[in-house]
């Protein structure tokens, strides 16, 4: 099926009534300026707030080459099942998202693509630089230090050789967000991980690729000892549920990525 846009851009959203109209805002002054055509797909993950009617407010804003959608469902699912709602109804030749706060610049998607148009299914941000460096510095202590552990626990037990698999500024290409997103089971934040586990055993091509970050303010993230073990139980749970994956038709063989 030939895609009806070069790029969509997916973004998963909950309560965002105060952050996502910037966001909006950035990512259609940068379309405009781009030649592509392009649609912005806002996933309203069950808001309690006016997420939808903001984000519904910008389409008359929106460049002719360009369009928005808001996709909006109720009760509140969690980020992983938002993403794959959006990724699913993507009609885009390359799928991007990110999140609603926009702590990578929407310019930084170029880079993306840049990989994806070299043959590889899959390009994802990488918070730690080519010098070593990791944007996740600025974060509070408390969140590096669990961001180190929940690193060791998916070395373990999912996916190996990815630094970064929680950055949240990740790009597929069509048939790829199809086929892994189909598959896809985790509705919670490991879904990234289920998604890389899944891109790994059916041997798709992965750029990991330096982009700017920044540790934007405002995020609801609190970590308590029941979500620890939800955490835990889902990452465990990846190779069991997909135990008897199989990959799509098409296969792909490995390149050698030089970003590493």
């Amino acid at each position: 099926m030939t895609p009806d846009f070069y790029l969509s851009i997916v973004i998963p959203a909950y309560n965002e009534e105060r952050r996502l109209p910037g966001t909006l805002d950035r990512i259609i002054a940068f379309l405009r300026a781009e030649p592509f055509p392009a649609e912005v797909i806002v996933v309203d993950d069950g808001s309690r707030d006016r997420t939808a009617a903001l984000a519904q407010q910008r389409m008359d804003a929106m460049p002719p080459h360009v369009e928005l959608r808001v996709i909006s469902y109720a009760p509140n699912q969690g980020k992983g099942a938002a993403v794959r709602r959006g990724c699913l109804a993507a009609r885009g030749k390359y799928v991007v998202y990110t999140d609603a706060d926009l702590p990578t610049p929407v310019e930084e998607v170029r880079k993306l693509l840049a990989y994806l148009s070299m043959g590889y299914d899959l390009a994802i941000g990488n918070r730690i630089q080519p010098d070593g460096s990791d944007m996740r510095a600025s974060q509070p202590p408390h969140r590096r230090v669990l961001g180190k552990l929940y690193h060791l626990a998916v070395e373990a037990l999912a996916v190996r050789g990815i630094a970064d698999t929680q950055c949240g500024f990740k790009a597929l290409t069509r048939e790829a967000a199809q086929a892994l997103c189909s598959a896809q089971h985790l509705t919670g934040w490991v879904f990234d991980t289920e998604i890389l586990y899944l891109a790994q055993r059916w041997n798709y091509r992965i750029a990991q690729v330096p982009i700017t970050w920044s540790n934007v303010g405002g995020s609801r993230m609190r970590v308590t000892a029941g979500q620890a073990v939800a955490v835990l139980r889902d990452l465990v749970s990846i190779r069991w549920q997909h135990r008897h994956a199989r990959p799509p038709r098409v296969g792909t063989a490995t390149l050698e990525d030089p970003t590493r």
